[in-house]
């Protein structure tokens, strides 16, 4: 059997990027932190003045992450982008060898 092979030399940029989804879940737990500590800090039965009703810890927490997390989230992405931004302009070319072997009978 003969081998023959063929090699193609290319070059490439390569650079780093962050990794978005994890700045994305940062964001939501640290909204889901905020949502936390604002309901222990103002969510203590109280009547509300535009309602008249009296609105428990839990359902505060509930309004409190609608806003929260959706801001937790877009900071993250705000955070990551600037990230991406600023390692873009470091970046370097590497050469890449392809090789492509075939056996002939």
């Amino acid at each position: 059997m003969a081998e023959h092979s063929e090699s193609h030399v290319e070059s490439a940029e390569l650079r780093r990027s962050p990794k978005f989804a994890a700045f994305f879940g940062v964001g939501a737990a640290l909204g889901i932190l905020v949502a936390l500590i604002l309901t222990f800090a103002f969510g203590d039965g109280q009547i509300s003045e535009s309602t008249g009703a009296t609105y428990s810890q839990s359902q505060v927490f509930g309004f409190l992450l609608l806003g929260c997390v959706p801001a937790g989230v877009a900071l993250g992405g705000v955070i990551a982008l600037v990230f991406d931004r600023v390692l873009a302009g470091r970046h370097r070319t590497v050469r890449i060898e392809r090789e492509r072997v075939e056996e002939s009978d």
